[in-house]
């Protein structure tokens, strides 16, 4: 670990009682047994009184009380057990530590979610070359040629509706370990058949990989806020969940600009075959050896909790209760808010990217490279974005107003990269591109960290689900719409129903009550003669200094 185990004590008298072991919250006596409580609360009052919840029990870890910091709910399962004999002094502690494997997991997790992002795009930026290969296995019609190719994308997006309830399942019940193992297994199968794929008559077999493929993605996505909760202190979460989502970013970068290179456009079927032999080989065997890693190497969570608010959910979130905290989440009019305005910023950067190629061919025929190029300023500015928002939010705790500014500049470099089309400088397509990229997918983790904060205690993975899962809705009906718009008026009119689409989330966003819940989890004090009610009918006092 690199750094010392942090520790918030609370000394009670009487006895209380005893629960089974849970790491980060430590009972220092004579036996040192551990503590959870059952059915117990701690409340943070004015008055000193305590006072129990409204219809807590399993699931409501927290609760406001009297319109002050939240009461937190214990859950445990041992009510017999003494945590101490009566008129001794016991203390309990909270455990926090930090370990070095954290950056491990993480870069992990990175290098398996940018393998899976490189195959979201990696056909579609020569989308043309991709047409013309596959043309004898391909409808006759130009319209259904066009949308066969762009189903290679939209896959993705349409794959992880059904697939992010099985998902966000798992992870709540199984944890990181094994949403990890399957995610791998799938990208690499999915991956391996796309080798079976290289023939001009097998679009079938390509798009049965890239199916696979995009099943995968299901169990990634919602993955960076998770990790980063399970593994970092409160102060590296934001970055930590940036990171995460930078490894996805990182990969659609490469996405962008490898297949052009590798892939050239010949008029020989024959060389494009085997340049998409050597794309389509390597990213299997990369994707095997990533599965393998995660089998041997990935780790669910760490034995001490990284910060209180964590050591808090952890204790009293029930992780069975998966269809009570979609309900609670459903209930939630921030959430809601957040989940339609989300899906209009990630559904426009889906659509962009899948349809980047159309669009720049159509005002710079000669430029597919720059095509590519252009799609890569856009990852690459957005990677710089999202980890300078990542620091950001950390820094200054900021959600609504940096959700919102991001927002309002999205509109902005989108609005510019439509009209400068039409300048004919290829330059200042790039220019805007950055723009473009570096706020519409700066607003990824925002996004999440946001979601999280309004929504703790509910599970992270819960959350970044349903937000992922109304940005591949959104995605699908962008895509179909900004495709259908290029083709039949122009990329420009296309380009201004994104505008429009992402004015319309920026309102919502704006709307949005910032209540940051998880910041204030983490800050609770308990007042001078505070009472807990850890065992019906006893009741004891919690020194002023103590924190939860």
């Amino acid at each position: 670990m690199d750094s010392t185990p942090h520790t918030e004590k609370v000394e009670v008298g009487e006895d209380s009682s005893m629960g089974n072991s849970q790491p980060g919250l430590k009972r220092r006596n004579t036996d040192q047994r551990q503590l959870t409580a059952q059915d117990s609360f701690i409340s943070n009052t004015s008055n000193g009184e305590y006072k129990p919840p409204n219809g807590a029990g399993n699931g409501d870890a927290i609760h406001e009380a009297n319109g002050k910091a939240p009461t937190v709910t214990f859950v445990g399962d041992n009510e017999n057990e003494a945590l101490a004999n009566e008129g001794e002094e016991s203390e309990v502690v909270i455990e926090t530590r930090l370990y070095i494997r954290r950056w491990f997991q993480l870069l992990l997790f990175a290098s398996y979610s940018a393998c899976s992002a490189f195959q979201w795009i990696y056909l579609n930026i020569i989308g043309n070359i991709t047409k013309r290969y596959y043309n004898e296995s391909l409808p006759a019609d130009e319209y259904q040629q066009q949308v066969a190719i762009d189903w290679l994308s939209m896959i993705y997006m349409a794959s992880y509706i059904p697939f992010i309830f099985p998902a966000t399942w798992l992870l709540t019940r199984k944890g990181l370990r094994w949403s990890g193992i399957i995610a791998t297994f799938l990208n690499a199968l999915g991956a391996s058949i796309k080798c079976f794929a290289v023939n001009p008559h097998r679009f079938g077999v390509l798009m049965a990989g890239q199916t696979c493929s995009a099943i995968a993605q299901s169990f990634i996505l919602e993955v960076p806020p998770r990790l980063a909760a399970l593994w970092f202190g409160p102060n590296e979460v934001s970055t930590a969940t940036a990171i995460g989502v930078f490894g996805n970013q990182f990969g659609c970068a490469l996405g962008f600009l490898l297949p052009p290179e590798i892939v050239i456009d010949d008029p020989d079927k024959d060389v494009v075959g085997r340049r998409l032999g050597y794309m389509l080989y390597s990213t299997a065997g990369l994707a095997v050896l990533q599965c393998i890693l995660v089998i041997l190497l990935f780790k669910e969570k760490p034995e001490y909790p990284p910060s209180q608010a964590q050591s808090v959910a952890a204790i009293t979130t029930d992780s069975d209760d998966f269809t009570g905290s979609l309900k609670r989440l459903l209930k939630n009019p921030g959430f809601i808010l957040l989940t339609l305005s989300y899906g209009l910023n990630t559904g426009s950067y889906y659509a962009i990217g899948t349809v980047l190629n159309s669009i720049i061919l159509e005002h710079f025929p000669e430029e597919i490279t720059n095509a590519g190029r252009i799609g890569l300023t856009l990852v690459l500015a957005g990677l710089l974005g999202s980890v300078i928002a990542g620091i950001w939010l950390d820094k200054t705790k900021w959600f609504k107003a940096t959700t919102v500014g991001i927002y309002v500049l999205s509109v902005a470099g989108m609005l510019a990269f439509s009209l400068t089309l039409m300048l004919n400088q290829i330059w200042i397509v790039f220019v805007c591109a950055f723009i473009l990229g570096f706020f519409m997918t700066g607003y990824l983790p925002v996004g999440f960290e946001f979601a999280a904060e309004i929504t703790y205690p509910e599970p992270e993975s819960t959350s970044s689900g349903l937000l992922n899962a109304s940005a591949q809705t959104f995605g699908i009906i962008l895509t179909f719409t900004l495709s259908a718009l290029v083709l039949k008026s122009g990329a420009i009119t296309g380009n201004m129903t994104l505008v429009g689409a992402l004015v319309l989330g920026t309102i919502m966003t704006a709307i949005i009550k910032p209540d940051l819940r998880r910041q204030r989890a983490g800050e609770v004090e308990l007042e001078e003669n505070t009472m807990i009610k850890l065992d019906p009918g006893k009741e004891y006092i919690v020194d002023k200094e103590s924190q939860i």
